[in-house]
């Protein structure tokens, strides 16, 4: 007889990437993405869609998804209502543009207040966030954020927090070390037993530790 455990999903660790897309770096993660035969979730900047509109496409037709992270990247906790939705309304036309309808809404630098929540009701977005922040914004080596993201993996999975472009607060001038750390985490990931893929796969919304919130880094 089959085991309820041995029928079971795996669970799953998902691959995110915020603040593009960005021509260069985020055909430098698909590359990686597709080497290792795995997806991610792309939260996009609206105000960037016209900057790489080939960067856009790219990841729709690598089988990632795309997803929205804003139009302008200000913390919600700095604007009211109206000027949240303004912005949602201006990103979710960019994208719509694309033929793209997103489903999943990450919040800039995970900030997140009352208004969000009315304002991702109205409009059907689930709001996310992530469990694992590897704050590559920082230019921390992919060592070093490989280290600090193995010792979580142990969970049973969870999202990755990670960057293709370069947002407000980065200390960093590009996103090499952000590339180079897929294919040791993804290794990782497979060694804990886990499935690694794009944030819709999840059956768990994912919470945030608010790290990068706490100390104004990117999300």
């Amino acid at each position: 007889m089959t085991s309820i455990h041995a029928l079971a999903e795996p669970p799953l660790l998902a691959l995110t990437f915020d603040d593009g897309p960005n021509d260069y770096w985020t055909s430098c993660v698909l590359s990686v993405l597709e080497q290792a035969g795995v997806s991610g979730t792309f939260f996009m900047i609206g105000d960037r869609l016209r900057e790489a509109p080939a960067a856009v496409q790219a990841v729709l037709d690598a089988g990632s998804e795309v997803q929205l992270h804003c139009h302008e990247h200000v913390r919600h906790s700095e604007l009211t209502e109206a000027q949240i939705e303004a912005d949602t309304l201006c990103a979710l036309e960019a994208f719509a543009q694309h033929g793209v309808r997103p489903s999943l809404w990450r919040t800039p630098w995970g900030v997140r207040t009352a208004a969000s929540e009315r304002v991702a009701a109205r409009h059907e977005l689930s709001l996310v966030d992530w469990t694992i922040d590897t704050h590559d914004w920082r230019g921390d080596s992919s060592a070093t954020m490989l280290a600090r993201a193995r010792g979580q993996l142990e969970w049973g999975g969870g999202t990755v927090l990670m960057h293709d472009g370069l947002g407000p607060g980065a200390l960093r001038l590009g996103v090499q070390n952000t590339v180079e750390l897929l294919l040791p985490l993804i290794a990782a990931a497979r060694s804990a037993g886990l499935s690694v893929g794009a944030l819709s796969a999840a059956s768990v919304e994912p919470r945030t530790t608010r790290a990068a919130a706490a100390i104004g880094g990117e999300a």
